[in-house]
């Protein structure tokens, strides 16, 4: 069969898109078996630059750098184009507008996700500019979906985590633990899941052992991924 050619954004952390180009390779062979690997393009690009401008609160230069990458992508062939990140889709309209190839945007998979499993409260796990921006609950909104974020003090340690230890690759068992009492905590307060709202979180808990079901974004938003690149789906809404 013929494969659609994916248009990866990646670099935010390298760590993150690791877990993406794996996967997703991974699940291609899975589905198609012998040697099959994916058909994908992955535009890495350099992460400290894109977290000066986070923490410079400079978005609309961000949206231009990611905006740029997608158009490469878009000249080097993709089908389609996503970002490897939860936190960048806050720039996704920039990138969304910048081609004209169907946009796979992570809080729209995981709406579909959480809906068919009946859940409405779930508590977003992600960076501090995740949680606080106000993008994400605004997206999951209009699909019946009132979203929790933790207190400040546990956002904060919650993006220290993603930051200082797994976008470079420590995993460490106080960390997980400080996690689990989080979601603990909004589980008493009434939250029904949560969500890891970060690429990087799935490399420390595991949705499978959490005080309340967990829905990784990263592998819903390769499972759509490898539906597009299949031919399983056609162009996203």
């Amino acid at each position: 069969m013929t494969l659609r050619t994916l248009g990866l954004i990646g670099g935010m952390s390298f760590e993150g898109s690791a877990v993406y180009y794996r996967k997703i390779n991974e699940a291609i062979h899975q589905h198609l078996g012998g040697l099959h690997s994916a058909e994908l393009l992955m535009r890495s690009i350099d992460f400290q630059p894109i977290v000066d401008m986070q923490r410079s609160d400079r978005w609309e230069e961000a949206g231009q750098a990611l905006a740029k990458a997608a158009r490469a992508l878009e000249a080097g062939g993709a089908d389609c184009i996503m970002i490897c990140a939860v936190t960048m889709h806050l720039v996704a309209d920039a990138v969304e507008t910048a081609t004209v190839l169907p946009f796979i945007h992570i809080v729209d998979e995981v709406a579909i996700r959480l809906k068919a499993a009946g859940r409405v409260r779930p508590l977003l796990l992600a960076t501090r500019y995740t949680m606080e921006n106000g993008f994400y609950p605004a997206r999951m909104k209009p699909h019946g979906i009132n979203v929790m974020v933790p207190d400040a003090p546990s956002r904060e340690r919650i993006h220290d985590i993603i930051f200082n230890e797994l976008s470079i690759g420590r995993v460490e068992d106080l960390s997980r633990q400080q996690l689990v009492d989080i979601i603990e905590i909004a589980r008493m307060q009434g939250a029904d899941s949560v969500i890891f709202g970060c690429t990087e979180i799935c490399m420390i808990l595991d949705t499978d052992t959490l005080p309340l079901p967990g829905f990784d974004s990263t592998a819903i938003h390769i499972e759509a991924a490898v539906d597009f690149a299949l031919g399983k789906s056609g162009d996203p809404a």
